[in-house]
Formats: C-alpha cells, structure tokens, sequence
C-alpha cells in the first residue's frame, strides 16, 4: 500500500471514530424522528425528480433548438463517435470485472466469464420502469443453481453482493471529483463518502440497503427466516480492489464522454480534470438519485447545471445526448453480444455427438 493510501484510509479512520464518539457524548440519540414531518408528494419523490429532471433538459432544447440544428458533425466527429461506442462497450465488461472484484473481496469465488456475461446481460434491463430489474436479476441468479460462484447465496449475501456493486462504484466516481481543484468546497466534501466503505459504517448501510431492495423485490419474508449474519467475517478491511476496479470503470465511461466532447469541437486538452469532475458528478447522480431509470435526465441535467456556466450550452447539449444515446446504444449492443454468444454455445453443445460412434465396416474388427 502506497503512503497515499495509507494516509488516506488514516483520514477516513480517524474520521468515523471521531463522529463515533461525538455521537457518544450527546446528551440525546438523534432521529429522523425529531425533524419535522414534510407533506408526502402524489406518487413519490421519484416520478417528480423524473418529471423535473427531463423537464429542465426539455426546456434547454426549445431554448438551444435551433443552435443544435444548425451543428454539424464531419467525418472526423462520426469517427470520434464511433470511438465512443467502443470504448462504452469495453467499459461495460470492465464493469463486469470490476463486480467479480466485489465478489472476491467478499470471499466468494467467483466464474469470472459467466459473471462479466451475467453483469452485461442484465444492464439492459435498468431502462425497464422502476429501475431495479437488471439487480433483481442479479440477485434471483446468485441464490439459483446456475449461480457464476462456486455454490448459490443466501438471499442476505446475494443482496450484498449486489448492492455493494453500485454503492463502490459511486464513491469512486465522487472520490474523482476533487481531480477537478477546490470547486467551492464540493472537492473536499466528494472525498467524505470514502468513509462510508469503513466496515463500521458500511455494515449498517448495507442493512438498510438489504431491507429497503428485499422490500422492493418481494424478498423481505425470505431475508426474515434466514439468520443474521455476522458481516465482521465478510467485510474484510477496507475495499481497496473494488474502490480500484470501479474507478477504472468510471474513467473509462469518461473516456467515451470524453469522444462526445472531440466530435463536437469543445476545449478538452486544458480542462480535462474539469470535464472529469463534472462528468463524475452527473454520473453519480444519475445513479443514486430516484429518478427515471437508467438516470435518464437527471445525468444531463446534473451535466448542465455543473458545467454550463463556463461552457455554451448548445454545445454542451449535444455532447450530453449523443453521450446518452452512445451508452444507450452500447447498452444494447452488450446484451445482444451476449444472447448471441449463448445461442452460438448451445447450438455447439446441441450439435456435438454425445456419445461413441459405432465402429463401420470399414473398421477392422478387434
């Protein structure tokens, strides 16, 4: 471990037993009950976040419309485009690496094709309404038969599986913000999620995680049987590998942001800690804020709202939905990639004899 990392994980050390004991020494045990009671909105928070979200990208279109009309992409562009593709798709397997990291850290054994051809399947399915079937998936094939482990989960082990997958990955993407200088103080605060992975704090997140998805899932009378368990042998340390693999996942989803900005001809070369911080941050929030599937609008408005005052938005708009489509292209092409592999597999299997053949005349007899 580098002196970096070493003083980093002693900053979020001392930083969860100093708000540990700060807790301590209240003279009262703060609640959520205490603050007062806001007005539940008609349908939930998520269809509202949705609504605004999209409604913002939809006003900058009208607004920018004709802008983005007269915009148009040469040769060049499309081939910069064309890169993008490229690098989405291999971002999307790294990102089925980077969920078999998770895995092995949790000291399970994972079969690493079948979980990069298990991740890429099933992202697809996050575009679906709710948001929540591509890990829905996930969780039914690690507690099934055909589990790519060594054996199937509990359905309390297949959920941490699952969640620590995204919950890892968001952090890495925030802990990649201060790459963006100070930004007003938002540099320093996107570092304090690191403290979450400490196992003192992440044991209990994981616990409201599991109930709130069980809940979701249909799940919750099967986590109720099982017996609790003990997550001290489970989260080993800190998850270096996994906060490692996952930036690697996220920087390389910047790399095909970053073929959106060539194609359309914005400044890069001097900015390019400034792109990425603003990118990590819309990515994050399309992933964590309850809003359209797949963080439909909530990216690109995010995008806007970070990086629009130094930029011309019409530009910026372009980049912002031909990234959207890129991903949502390579999203596709992913999952079919993987359908066809399986259709070409059994096929092999179904047209491979299964059994001697039978000597012909033309064999000499023993």
């Amino acid at each position: 471990m580098s002196a970096w990392s070493r003083h980093l994980l002693g900053l979020c050390q001392r930083l969860g037993t100093g708000l540990g004991s700060l807790r301590r020494r209240l003279p009262f045990s703060p609640t959520w009950s205490a603050l007062p009671t806001l007005p539940a909105l008609p349908g939930g928070l998520r269809p509202w976040i949705t609504l605004g979200s999209i409604g913002f990208v939809m006003a900058a279109l009208l607004s920018h419309g004709r802008q983005l009309v007269q915009l148009r992409l040469d040769g060049q562009g499309w081939m910069w485009l064309l890169l993008g593709v490229g690098l989405s798709l291999l971002s999307l397997v790294v990102n089925g690496v980077a969920w078999g990291v998770v895995l092995r850290w949790l000291g399970l054994r994972p079969d690493w094709a079948a979980v990069v051809e298990l991740h890429v399947a099933t992202n697809l399915r996050k575009f679906l309404p709710g948001g929540i079937w591509h890990l829905a998936s996930r969780v039914q094939r690690l507690r099934s038969e055909g589990a790519p482990l060594a054996a199937p989960l509990s359905t309390t082990m297949a959920l941490v599986a699952v969640l620590l997958d995204p919950l890892v990955a968001a952090v890495a993407a925030l802990a990649l913000v201060p790459l963006g200088g100070w930004q007003g103080g938002l540099g320093l605060v996107c570092l304090l999620p690191l403290a979450l992975l400490l196992p003192r704090w992440l044991d209990p997140l994981l616990v409201r995680l599991e109930r709130r998805r069980a809940r979701d899932l249909g799940l919750e009378e099967e986590l109720r049987l099982e017996t609790p368990m003990e997550r001290s042998s489970v989260l080993r340390g800190y998850p270096w590998a996994p906060l490692l693999a996952e930036m690697a996942f996220v920087l390389l989803r910047f790399a095909g942001f970053c073929c959106c900005i060539q194609a359309f001809d914005l400044p890069l070369a001097g900015d390019a800690t400034i792109w990425l911080a603003g990118f990590a941050l819309a990515w994050t929030a399309g992933l964590v804020v309850p809003g359209a599937p797949g963080g439909l609008g909530v990216f690109e408005a995010v995008l806007l709202l970070r990086m629009g005052v130094a930029l011309p938005e019409a530009p910026l708009l372009a980049v912002a939905l031909s990234y959207r489509l890129i991903v949502t292209l390579t999203d596709l092409l992913g999952a079919a990639l993987v359908s066809l592999d399986g259709s070409l597999a059994r096929g092999a299997s179904a047209g491979a004899p299964t059994s001697a053949s039978t000597p012909t005349s033309d064999t000499p007899s023993q």
